[in-house]
């Protein structure tokens, strides 16, 4: 899971602290000591810029459950949010204040990253399509890119397909196989190459969860981070840092494994149709001058 921390440093131990983006190393570290299923349900922070689906502090739910799949993962995820449905609201049918509604009920559509942006381009983009070709596609789109955090392949076709796809997604609707390069911790695709077994789980344009087949290869973990350092180096300020303790925890051996995280305050956006600040008690807002 890539994103800016905040940043901290320790006196007593001179060091530099982080404010955890996730939990997810340290949960995996569990499932390898022996817990087959385990959550947690807390804070996270990222440092990154605040709107009305972002917020610097926000909730999230994540699991890990051993000898599943993605595939579990998106059926446990949506008969969870379907029963907070029935809880909260008393109904899967969901009507904003705007007048809008949109249906939780029953099976939802499942799209992949690849083929629905060729189809939303007429053109096939594939794991092949070269980084030269992505950034013509994206200056005639007019998508507007940075250019000098190092971005390659995946992370190009993950904001393309938010540009033509993800925009346009209203009802719950999971986007599966995402690109190796963004998806450092997730194991490659049993049957398609070139992808990984992600999900992203989108209601009203909004990304609510994600969820994977778990990359258990200590090995391969270590060539992907080594990937993510390169991207770093490059001026990807997302990419994640190596972490030796736990690609010494996956030397001990991984269940096959699936994992989930949801953003509760986003659930709450999709329950009420309320912006995420008007989700949090005391949200980070910017000081007024005197």
């Amino acid at each position: 899971m890539a994103a800016r921390p905040f940043v901290t440093h320790s006196n007593s131990l001179d060091a530099d602290l982080y404010l955890r983006i996730a939990p997810e190393l340290f949960l995996k570290r569990c499932v390898v000591g022996g817990f087959d299923r385990v959550f947690e349900l807390n804070r996270v922070f990222r440092n990154e810029g605040a709107d009305s689906t972002h917020s610097p502090e926000f909730a999230m739910l994540e699991t890990y459950q051993a000898y599943g799949t993605y595939d579990d993962s998106a059926v446990i995820t949506r008969e969870l949010i379907q029963e907070v449905a029935d809880e909260a609201i008393g109904t899967r049918q969901v009507s904003l204040p705007d007048g809008s509604v949109y249906d939780l009920d029953g099976e939802w559509d499942c799209i992949q990253m690849y083929p629905s942006l060729s189809e939303a381009l007429g053109e096939e983009i594939t794991p092949e399509t070269s980084v030269e070709r992505l950034w013509q596609i994206a200056d005639a789109l007019e998508v507007e890119i940075p250019r000098d955090r190092g971005f390659g392949h995946g992370k190009l076709v993950e904001e393309l397909w938010e540009y033509k796809v993800g925009e346009t997604l209203w009802a719950p609707t999971f986007v599966r196989d995402f690109p190796v390069e963004t998806t450092p911790l997730t194991r490659q695709h049993r049957t398609i190459p070139g992808v990984t077994e992600k999900w992203d789980l989108y209601v009203r344009h909004i990304e609510l969860a994600t969820g994977y087949s778990e990359l258990i290869d200590p090995v391969v973990q270590r060539e992907r981070f080594e990937e993510q350092a390169r991207a770093a180096a490059a001026g990807d300020d997302e990419a994640m840092a190596l972490d030796e303790d736990f690609l010494a925890a996956l030397e001990y051996a991984m269940p096959p494994t699936t994992g989930t995280g949801m953003g509760i305050d986003r659930l709450l956006m999709a329950l009420t149709g309320l912006s995420i600040r008007e989700t949090v008690l005391f949200p980070i807002v910017r000081r007024h001058g005197n």
